[in-house]
């Protein structure tokens, strides 16, 4: 049986069209503040973000697997590259002899503590300031929305 196709409307596309552009131009923006500040790239960011969140700096590998929602290999990979540059490093976990903590390191910290004040310079000048208040509530309602139908609408 063929499905009928739902095209968007003008309204509908151009709402897409400028979701779709500010997704793949976003990312270059914060990109290039972070290389800048502190020679980070947006996952070296990320990771540190998620250890820096932790207390003492520490999460299970797969608890930052989770929350960063990358997958195990992604994981290994890039925190491989981040421990050659010094930046995290991975301990034995002590419950559990198979399992390892990721810990940020001190050159890790002063990295993110680098770069963190000029990333957020950068998302509240392309993202916050230009928004009334009411308009950033609006944001907010429709990114968690969105964030909701994708959590819940998994195939």
């Amino acid at each position: 049986m063929k499905v009928k196709t739902r095209w968007l409307t003008p309204p509908e596309q151009r709402a897409w069209r400028a979701f779709v552009g500010v997704h793949q131009k976003l990312p270059g923006a914060l990109a290039r503040t972070l290389q800048d500040c502190g020679d980070l790239s947006i996952a070296d960011y990320v990771v540190l973000v998620a250890l820096t969140d932790a207390p003492d700096g520490l999460r299970h590998f797969q608890d930052l697997a989770n929350v960063v929602q990358w997958e195990r290999s992604r994981m290994s990979h890039h925190l491989r590259r981040m421990a050659k540059r010094g930046l995290v490093s991975r301990v034995e976990c002590p419950k559990d002899g198979r399992g390892v903590h990721v810990v940020v390191t001190p050159v890790g910290r002063a990295a993110i503590e680098t770069a963190a004040p000029q990333h957020v310079a950068t998302v509240r000048r392309l993202i916050i300031d230009p928004l009334s208040p009411e308009e950033l509530d609006t944001l907010t309602a429709l990114c968690e929305r969105i964030l909701d139908r994708l959590e819940t609408d998994r195939p």
